[in-house]
C-alpha cells in the first residue's frame, strides 16, 4: 500500500489518523514519499528547521528519515564537516554537518546528499537530522523518538511499528 511518490492527498493526514506502518513492509531499495505534516527540528532553544514540505525515505527495517528542503533550514546553524563521508548504496555519498547554535555544538548531527544517485535526485541538498542529537524533533506535533544506534537516523512516531534494525544486536538481521 504505497502512494505514488510525492502524491500529496494522503500526506497531509496527522499521525493520529494515519494507519500504522510496519517498517518490514517498507521497500528495498528505499522509497521517497512527500509528507505535508509540519516537521520541526529544535536545538539549543532555536528552531533549526521547520517545514511542511519534507520527504520521508522509507527503507525495509528502518524507521523513516525525514529530509527537509534547504529553504526551510536555518543554514546559518550548519557547518560542513570536512574529511570523512559515508556511502549509501542507494543514495550515494553523504556530506555531514555540525549543528552550531552559539556555543552549543552538536557534531555530525545532520547530513545531506549534495549529488545523490539519479533515483534519489530529489533529495539533492535536502537535510536530515539525527533526532537523538537535537533537543526536540516533531512530526505533525508529535515528539519523535530516536532510533537506537543512530546509524540510520530514523524518526520513530506512533504510526511506525518495529522491530527496528540499528540497535545493539541487530547487525545480522
Amino acid at each position: 500500500m504505497y502512494l505514488d511518490p510525492l502524491r500529496a492527498d494522503e500526506s497531509s493526514l496527522s499521525t493520529a489518523t494515519r494507519e500504522n506502518e510496519s517498517v518490514w513492509d517498507y521497500p528495498r531499495p528505499p522509497a521517497m514519499r512527500a509528507d505535508g505534516r509540519r516537521v520541526r527540528v529544535e536545538c539549543a532553544g532555536q528552531i533549526v528547521a521547520d517545514t511542511c514540505r519534507a520527504v520521508r525515505v522509507l527503507e525495509t527495517s528502518h524507521p523513516p528519515v525525514f529530509y527537509i528542503p534547504p529553504a526551510d533550514v536555518r543554514i546559518d546553524f550548519l557547518v560542513p564537516v570536512s574529511g570523512r563521508s559515508t556511502w549509501c548504496e542507494w543514495k550515494g555519498s553523504a556530506q555531514y554537518w555540525d549543528v552550531v547554535v552559539g556555543n552549543d555544538v552538536r557534531g555530525r548531527a545532520a547530513w545531506s546528499y549534495p549529488r545523490p544517485e539519479s533515483d534519489y535526485a530529489q533529495l539533492a541538498g535536502y537535510f536530515a537530522f539525527y533526532p537523538s542529537l537535537m533537543d526536540r524533533c516533531t512530526v505533525g506535533g508529535e515528539v519523535v523518538m530516536a532510533q537506537d544506534g543512530d546509524f540510520y537516523g530514523g524518526w520513530i512516531t506512533g504510526e511506525v511499528q518495529g522491530p527496528f534494525k540499528g540497535g545493539p544486536g541487530t547487525k545480522m538481521w
